[in-house]
């Protein structure tokens, strides 16, 4: 999605199966109500050598997310260039209150030390008890008006297909909090109170038969099953979004799709505060040297997904967290994107696997992307929609949850009655986002 969604070289430690112990562990935590002296304590616990009398450390935070506190720590000692003092950043990221309901951060873990083996992420330096410090990627952070931009938008597009071409899916039990914490304030949920754990793993994990969790659906299930319950209006409400899952996951879920079991390792927060425009003197893996390349951040919400699914999310960001309709991409936009995507996908296929990717028809192949995508133009609605109601009941940041997620679960339903024909038979006009979304040019 969407907010805080957050803001994120290159090691080869740490582990991929579970066993993250590799990465440091500071058993310290950051307060936002003592931020400068608890970030500044976790910070020295890995630069010791911060603490020399010409040390200056300063923090700048970062606002854009709505889901994380998120501070850059520089030291600007005497005589360092600008670059110099980037080279040696860190950012340090503290999990916003009651995240744990909405993300696995143990598999954020597993996320960050995948992508860090395959070239696509920060060095991981420490975990912390609520968050993590990494390494500074140097760059522009764009803007919503960048993503609209053709050589923006082919860059991401090349990113996103190395992404799902190069990174594997790594297979595990959909992780969540239930019986968590937040048992005390909340009821459980009206729908999974009378599971017995295993089977409310089962639950969890089965959502989308023949699909290996964890998920985006598996995700879904588990942000339906955190809904808040205190009142009749909210377990309707509950009840409600269910039925839509599996409407969704009926409809969706087995379709044909790149990569193994049709999932690919997608990004799933692709909005413009987690994409970096590098600098060209480091930009070392683009082809196009005469184009921009891009860098991802925040992992926290990465999964396997249909590559359709993790397109259509990016594309309903062009709009920004404003939700603006009306420069959301055309046809033509999203083709263009796609023939983009199709061609660095399979190119890097070819080069993982000689042979695997010798036949395709590439034409046809983005041709058939450009059509998945538009079968799944309502999912991401539905998905930051679920995400919203959540937040809108533990998050401390001033933030409309509330409104953001009428406006998302709104794009969900006008899909939907567009889909289902609903929308013509009551003599209604096409919403704007469905217009926008027809429109060829």
């Amino acid at each position: 999605m969407a907010v805080g969604r957050e803001n994120g070289a290159v090691s080869s430690n740490g582990a991929l199966n579970g066993d993250d112990h590799r990465i440091r562990y500071i058993p310290l935590s950051y307060h936002s109500s003592n931020s400068q002296e608890s970030a500044l304590r976790l910070v020295l616990s890995i630069r010791p050598d911060w603490t020399t009398p010409d040390s200056n450390v300063e923090f700048v935070r970062f606002t854009d997310g709505i889901t994380n506190t998120l501070l850059k720590a520089v030291n600007k000692r005497p005589g360092l260039s600008k670059d110099e003092i980037d080279n040696e950043a860190i950012l340090l990221r503290a999990y916003g209150h009651g995240t744990d309901l909405i993300i696995d951060r143990h598999r954020e873990t597993q996320n960050h030390e995948l992508l860090m083996r395959n070239g696509l992420a920060p060095e991981l330096l420490a975990r912390f008890e609520n968050g993590m410090m990494y390494r500074f990627i140097q760059g522009a952070v764009t803007q919503p008006e960048d993503l609209r931009k053709p050589d923006i938008y082919r860059a991401v597009a090349r990113r996103l297909a190395e992404w799902h071409a190069v990174v594997p899916c790594i297979s595990g039990r959909t992780g969540h909090s239930r019986k968590n914490s937040r048992a005390d304030e909340l009821a459980l949920s009206a729908l999974d109170s009378n599971l017995g754990d295993a089977e409310f793993q089962q639950a969890l994990d089965g959502v989308a038969p023949g699909k290996p969790p964890p998920n985006v659906w598996t995700v879904m299930q588990k942000w339906i099953f955190a809904l808040p319950t205190d009142t009749e209006a909210q377990r309707a409400r509950q009840a409600g979004l269910q039925q839509e899952l599996k409407s969704l996951v009926s409809e969706l879920s087995q379709r044909p799709g790149l990569g193994v079991n049709g999932l690919v390792f997608a990004h799933c927060d692709l909005l413009s505060g987690n994409v970096i425009v590098v600098p060209k003197n480091q930009a070392v893996t683009s082809a196009k040297t005469s184009e921009p390349t891009v860098a991802f951040i925040d992992y926290e919400y990465a999964t396997p997904s249909p590559a359709a699914f993790d397109l259509a999310n990016h594309f309903a960001e062009w709009g920004g967290f404003d939700c603006d309709f009306s420069v959301l991409p055309t046809r033509a936009q999203r083709r263009e994107f796609i023939t983009e995507y199709i061609d660095s996908y399979f190119s890097l296929l070819e080069k993982k696997t000689p042979g695997a990717a010798a036949a395709v028809d590439k034409a046809a192949e983005t041709e058939k992307l450009l059509e998945e995508v538009d079968h799944f133009r309502g999912a991401p609605g539905f998905y930051w929609g679920i995400w919203a109601l959540i937040q809108a009941t533990i998050s401390d940041i001033d933030f409309d949850y509330a409104s953001y997620a009428e406006t998302r679960l709104g794009e969900y339903n006008a899909w939907r009655a567009e889909l289902t024909g609903e929308r013509q038979k009551s003599g209604k006009e096409m919403p704007l986002r469905e217009r926008r979304w027809a429109q060829e040019e």
